[in-house]
């Protein structure tokens, strides 16, 4: 075999460990997860750059969407398009971010939910506030570079941000394993914690939080619960309580309507919708007759949603119903998790202004460091200038005896004249003399005539001194820790000045949501649920009016309590649990909703076999019998469970439920399969299981028969059943005992 291919065995599972483990690893550093230093994940900060790169800067005409994107896919990041265009939509609305990051020009979505339009008609550019903040000073090699994915172009691994962007804009990212949740903080507030921490590096989290009041979000509104913000900000983990902020207007003839006008961060996009629902659904169940009228009045100018009350409504209870039964309070749930050192780490609010002011002073320190080598080698070029100007003749002849540059170069340099023609011998003595570094002798030889004029010899000299300036300057910031620290607390000062605005969260310690729900006057209803799936609830008066009817048009009929639960039982062996409530209550001829609406039963996947109300569930002994003749009885009380879905049975492979039947003077049960034969044995042979059993065997079938159907019976009563259209006396059968192959019918 040849050595270059050598078949390596290893344990299948140690390959999918490791396999799994990188992938894994790969979407937390590299998809997911933001970096503690500027606080942006790799698409955000590719798509940034490559504003950067193309030259869309916020003072320059808009570009199409579909370039950016398609030259940050091709060069940086190969995941798709649309993943991009997510990315730059959510850096551009205000309505998600505390400061947005790209400036769009077109249908960038709403906060209602409506989508940003497709990336070929939407325009955008780099807001002014990204070039500045986020963009700076990139050319002054403060961050390090890495190879692209195809190693044909540079891509930045961090950029060089200025500001903690980690709390000023938040973050929201799922991995693998773990997942993280940042809420977005004033940008005021953030620099002046940064000063704050740089002016006392022992400071604690309660100290940062007089400057950090808490989240600042976009969208408003009230955090609750402020005397558990310390904990969250100490261990970076935790909720926060945010509610919406409701104003009372007082209209004409006394009466009043609610109006929202911020809502909970966690609303936004589809969350008013379903905000609507949820109020409509209270006035359609009655848990409140307050509210007459809902509208949502929103626009460009903020968020209007109105709740018009009807005279003398408690404004007080119903707003508190809003907050217990809507998303008008939600939980903003915290779980600060960035890469830092290239880990994943959940940091608190100490440890992100640390990791920030690290990166602050690794940047500074970059960049005087490439200006102060800049400057030096100004220096050096211009002393050479300097130097040439006072010896000029002796170089003009030396460049006019030389027979090519690298002679008149050696000859500036080493004070080399082998090949050098001298006028006179004085001047061959001093030009041996001359020692110019290599770069004051190229900038010796291009230098141009006009130079030699004395205002420009003057400039020469000015410009001389402003470079030592300078270099003391930048030498003073890079050897001296409270320079360099005073310099960055400026430049923060500068940023707010420009950037800073009102914090639009409101922070406060409210009291708990309660509210008096009004006592629903209990009656006695009638289910009614036709072969379609289609459900109500009538009067039960209305039923006995309509009695043949009902009987007729409808396959279940329960009476029930409109305070009780309809139990429905599923050929899968489920159990789906249905508030009367959430039943449409009406008259005979409504057509009722689907049940599917209203409940997690599928149509598509199961059928219902039996409907029972929970209250008559609580006293009963339930009969379980499948289709492969499985049997057991059940106590009742084993469904008055909370759960909506529940599994009622355990069923084997290729088995159905048949028939679940309330027990109530029954004797003995027959049971009839679908080749003809019938079993009759008596109901004390089925022993009682918990829901979760199989059950025992009822009946032995015989290849390709399965059970069709069950009777329950007492003695004394006639009843019979068809097969092959001819009747079966059922009390007339022989009694015999439970898992017997029973007897076959005559035909």
């Amino acid at each position: 075999m040849n050595s270059e291919s050598q078949i390596i065995r290893t344990e299948y599972s140690d390959v999918m460990r490791k396999s799994y483990i990188d992938y894994a690893m790969s979407v937390i550093i590299s998809r997911a997860l933001p970096d503690v230093r500027d606080g942006l994940k790799p698409v955000q900060r590719r798509t940034l750059y490559d504003m950067y790169e193309l030259g869309i800067r916020y003072d320059k005409p808009y570009r199409k969407c579909a370039r950016i994107v398609g030259d940050t896919m091709g060069k940086y990041h190969p995941h798709g398009d649309s993943s991009i265009y997510d990315a730059l939509v959510v850096m551009a609305q205000d309505f998600k971010k505390g400061m947005i990051l790209v400036d769009g020009h077109g249908n960038f979505g709403s906060i209602e939910g409506d989508g940003a339009a497709a990336m070929r008609y939407t325009e955008a550019r780099l807001s002014r506030f990204t070039q500045e903040v986020y963009l700076a000073d990139l050319e002054k090699n403060v961050v390090d570079f890495g190879p692209n994915f195809d190693e044909t172009e540079k891509e930045p691994l961090v950029l060089p941000v200025r500001i903690p962007n980690l709390l000023v804009n938040g973050a929201e990212g799922i991995a693998v394993g773990m997942a993280t949740s940042i809420p977005t903080h004033n940008l005021a507030e953030v620099i002046d914690a940064v000063k704050a921490y740089m002016k006392d590096n022992d400071i604690t989290t309660e100290g940062l939080m007089k400057h950090i009041k808490g989240p600042d979000f976009p969208t408003g509104g009230i955090v609750v619960n402020k005397d558990e913000l310390l904990q969250i900000y100490e261990t970076g983990q935790g909720k926060i309580k945010l509610r919406g902020k409701v104003q009372v207007e007082e209209l004409k003839g006394g009466k009043k309507q609610l109006v929202i006008t911020e809502i909970p961060y966690t609303m936004i996009g589809a969350g008013i919708g379903k905000f609507l629902n949820d109020v409509c659904n209270l006035v359609e169940t009655k848990k409140t007759t307050d509210i007459v009228d809902i509208s949502n009045q929103s626009s460009k100018e903020g968020i209007r949603i109105v709740l018009e009350l009807k005279k003398g409504a408690d404004v007080e209870n119903l707003e508190n119903m809003l907050y217990k039964k809507t998303r008008l309070e939600d939980t903003f749930g915290v779980n600060m998790l960035a890469v830092a050192n290239g880990r994943p780490e959940t940091l608190g609010l100490k440890a992100i202004l640390e990791h920030h002011v690290d990166f602050q002073f690794e940047l500074t320190t970059r960049k005087y460091q490439t200006l102060l080598k800049k400057e030096e080698d100004k220096r050096e070029v211009q002393e050479g200038l300097i130097k040439a100007c006072d010896v000029i003749d002796l170089i003009i002849e030396i460049l006019r005896g030389s027979k090519s540059i690298q002679d008149a170069k050696e000859c500036l340099m080493q004070g080399v004249t082998t090949n050098i023609q001298f006028r006179r011998e004085a001047s061959r003595k001093k030009a041996e003399k001359l020692c110019f570094t290599e770069r004051q002798a190229s900038a010796i030889l291009e230098m141009r005539l006009y130079k030699l004029i004395g205002l420009e010899i003057e400039a020469l000299q000015k410009e001389y001194e402003t470079t030592i300036k300078n270099i003391e300057r930048y030498q003073e910031i890079l050897n001296n820790y409270d320079v360099m620290s005073q310099l960055i607390i400026d430049e923060l000062e500068e940023i707010k000045k420009m950037f800073a605005r009102k914090r639009r969260t409101k922070v406060e310690n409210a009291k708990e949501a309660v509210f008096e729900e009004k006592k629903i006057e209990e009656q006695e209803v009638v289910f009614l649920m036709d072969r379609f799936g289609y459900a109500r609830t009538i009067d039960k008066a209305a039923y006995e009016r309509n009695k043949e009817a009902a009987n007729q048009e409808n396959k279940y009929i329960v009476h029930c309590l409109n305070t009780d639960k309809l139990c429905f039982f599923t050929d899968t062996g489920k159990m789906h649990q249905v508030k009367v409530l959430d039943l449409p209550y009406g008259r005979f001829r409504d057509k009722g909703v689907p049940i599917d609406n209203v409940s997690n039963y599928s149509s598509s996947e199961e059928q219902i076999i039996t409907v029972v109300s929970a209250n008559e569930l609580r006293f009963a002994k339930l009969v379980f019998t499948t289709k492969q003749g499985m049997m057991k009885q059940v106590d009742g009380n084993e469904f008055q469970v909370a759960k909506r879905t529940i599994a009622a049975t355990k069923l084997q492979e290729q088995d159905a439920l048949l028939s679940v039947y309330i027990l109530k003077e029954e004797s003995y049960v027959v049971l009839k399969t679908k080749k003809g034969y019938f079993l009759k044995f008596s109901l004390l042979e089925i022993p009682e299981k918990k829901k979760g059993a199989v059950g025992v065997r009822g009946m032995k079938l015989q290849a390709q028969d399965e059970l069709e159907q069950v009777y329950f019976m007492d003695e004394g009563i006639e009843k019979t059943a068809l097969y092959n259209d001819k009747e079966v006396f059922l009390n007339r059968l022989k009694m015999a005992k439970r898992d017997g192959s029973g007897t076959k019918a005559r035909k």
